[in-house]
Order: C-alpha cells, then sequence, then structure tokens
C-alpha cells in the first residue's frame, strides 16, 4: 500500500502529460498509454449520472452484455442509471484529460439490514482504455472503501466467458463458483485499519485534485482555441479587403 507522500508523487507523475493539449497527428500522452503507479479514482455522486450513461451508452452490445449479464438496449441503460442511488451505494470513475468518463465502478449495498454487511461490484471500461489495469485498480479502491465502510464480503455476479472480470476477482483472492454460464465471486474484506482510512482520504482527495486540474486545463484549452479561431477570420478579413 503507497503512503502519503508516494501518493501525492505518484499522482503528479501520472497526471503531468495529462495538462499538455496533443499537438495534431499525435499519438496518445504516455500518461494515457500505459497504467501509471497511481490512477486518480473519484466518488461520482449524482451530477455525474449524465456522464455515467454516456459512458455506459458507448459500450458496444458485447461489452453491454458482459457487464449487465444481458444484452442491455439504450432505454434499459437510461433506467439503471436514473435509478442509481448515490446516498446508499458508491460509484467510482476514471476520467481522461478530456474529461471522459473511461471506465466506471459500481458498488451495490444491501438494501435491507440482512445484506448490510455485503456489497456487489460491478466494472465497465470503454475499448479505448483496456489494457491498462482500470478493472483492477477500480476493484482494489471499492474494496478499499467497502472495508473502512465495514463490508465484510464483496461479491461479483458474472457471466462464466467474462474472463477479464474474474481475473480480477482472483488475482484479489476471491473464491470463484461456476454454475453454468454463470459465475459467483466472492472476495472476504478484512477489517479496517487506520492505515486504510488515511490511504483512501488520501486517495480520494488526488483523485478530486486531479479532476480540477483536467477540467481547468479543457476550459484553457477551450478559450486558446476560441481565441486563435478569432485571430484567423480577423487575417482573413484583412487578407479579402481592397487596397
Amino acid at each position: 500500500m503507497l503512503d502519503a507522500t508516494n501518493l501525492i508523487k505518484a499522482s503528479l507523475e501520472a497526471g503531468l502529460e495529462f495538462w499538455r493539449p496533443p499537438h495534431e497527428g499525435e499519438s496518445a500522452p504516455a500518461a494515457e498509454r500505459s497504467t501509471p503507479l497511481l490512477v486518480p479514482i473519484r466518488s461520482l455522486g449524482a451530477n455525474h449520472r449524465e456522464r455515467i450513461e454516456t459512458h455506459l451508452l458507448s459500450l458496444d452490445p458485447g461489452d453491454r452484455y458482459l457487464r449487465f449479464g444481458y444484452a442491455a438496449q439504450d432505454h434499459q441503460i437510461r433506467r439503471y442509471v436514473e435509478a442509481l442511488d448515490f446516498e446508499r451505494d458508491e460509484i467510482f470513475g476514471i476520467y481522461n484529460r478530456k474529461l471522459e468518463l473511461i471506465a466506471m465502478a459500481h458498488l451495490a449495498y444491501g438494501e435491507d439490514d440482512s445484506h448490510g454487511s455485503c456489497a456487489e461490484f460491478g466494472v465497465s471500461v470503454l475499448p479505448s482504455a483496456r489494457g491498462k489495469g482500470y478493472g483492477a485498480r477500480l476493484f482494489d479502491r471499492a474494496a478499499m472503501h467497502a472495508t473502512n465502510d465495514g463490508i465484510s464480503m464483496m461479491f461479483i455476479h458474472a457471466l462464466s466467458e467474462n474472463a477479464a472480470m474474474l481475473k480480477i476477482a482472483r488475482n484479489a483472492g476471491a473464491r470463484i463458483e461456476r454454475d453454468g454460464t454463470e459465475s459467483e465471486a466472492y472476495l472476504t474484506l478484512p477489517e479496517s485499519t487506520f492505515d486504510s482510512r488515511v490511504t483512501e482520504l488520501i486517495e480520494e482527495q488526488v483523485a478530486l485534485t486531479d479532476y480540477r486540474l483536467k477540467a481547468q486545463a479543457k476550459q484553457f484549452w477551450s478559450f486558446l482555441a476560441d481565441v486563435q479561431a478569432v485571430r484567423r477570420d480577423a487575417i482573413d478579413a484583412q487578407s479579402r479587403m481592397p487596397y
């Protein structure tokens, strides 16, 4: 587990490339091509509902099938997003430098006291962001939060063909039970510690700072683009003026 100093250092190193806009024809920044030591993951509130919907609607039919266990149609995804309970559950997200939600996880808590110590984990990652370990990082983040929230068991209901999701659960030490086309993964969580609580607070603060910087950078580059467009229009108008 990273300590506070390493968390902040890792965040700065991971985020440096995000603040520079790519030149025309340039490939994605190094920070988006490989997994940084720390991926800024923030808790999402109701004000992120629209971006969550955009993210899930961007999934192709195959990815929707793996994420929800059925071929979810657009109207079903919209109903799912509308029903998200941000007071009861926890939703985590990873944003790129364009403030696009490229990966998200839903940690759903039991709705009654008999299942109060359990939570279910679900995750989705856009195709362009795969291969970077974001699913595993979201799982770790959700497990840390569940631990600090007094949850003793986290489980995943997944299709048996969802090898990526089952691999994440297996690597975390979860027990996996297969039943034909479906599988259940159970992860017993340890009790929270002072270190786990402080680490979560630092990670959330780092993620909030990362998001604010990305938002500021996006606004700044948009402003510059508008200024450049005005300048081009002025130059074009001047070039058309008769002498």
